[in-house]
């Protein structure tokens, strides 16, 4: 099998998420920087990475690149098939995709990014005091399972997941101790995949 296709800056939580997917399962990934806009635009209207061609076509939108990728090569341990183990799963990734996202943006932007349409110092105290509350909730979830955010097994709730953490810790703000989610680094560290695409310095 080729190498798989894959499109954006390393530096992309986003693009890392599909790194990290790709590294659990064993696929090689031929990586390149987005060219052209108006040509990259052709691949995804919404002018974001990541993007993978395969075989099948072009695909976008980083979750989802990641189940497909999942459940292509039959990785049932990463994607469940049944039911609601598969949704326990995806679960997690949505509330990454959308509640934990919104969370983080002002703070993470204003900090890290420099962003000058974040650069409000109450704003990003809202969104730092909001995205604590976020982990907060994970924190409780991880004290539940002992193990991973979906349960007691590694699953690609932990890659989306996993690398919103690592985010989290490498953005100067206030953090609250929370036990359960250091454990959880602890874990996610023993993976090389964490450690090439997560615990790599970048947030």
């Amino acid at each position: 099998m080729p190498p798989l296709r894959l499109i954006g800056q390393a530096s992309s939580i986003n693009v890392r998420k599909v790194l990290w997917t790709c590294a659990e399962i064993g696929i090689p990934v031929a990586r390149e920087d987005r060219g052209e806009e108006a040509a990259f635009r052709t691949l995804n209207p919404n002018g974001l990475v990541p993007v993978i061609e395969d075989e099948e076509g072009v695909l976008w939108e980083s979750n989802t690149i990641c189940r497909y990728l999942a459940a292509r090569h039959g990785r049932t341990d990463l994607l469940p098939t049944a039911p609601r183990a598969r949704a326990e799963v995806e679960r997690w990734m949505d509330w990454q995709a959308t509640d934990l996202n919104a969370s983080w943006r002002g703070a993470f932007m204003g900090l890290v990014r420099r962003h000058p349409d974040h650069a409000d110092a109450g704003r990003i105290a809202a969104s730092a005091q909001a995205w604590n509350g976020m982990m907060q909730i994970l924190d409780g979830q991880l004290a539940r399972t002992g193990a991973h955010v979906a349960g007691p097994d590694f699953t690609l709730a932990d890659i989306v997941i996993g690398l919103s953490v690592n985010r989290w810790l490498m953005t100067p703000i206030e953090r609250p101790v929370l036990p359960a989610v250091t454990a959880y680094v602890t874990r996610l560290t023993a993976r090389p995949g964490f450690r090439d695409h997560g615990a790599n310095g970048v947030p």
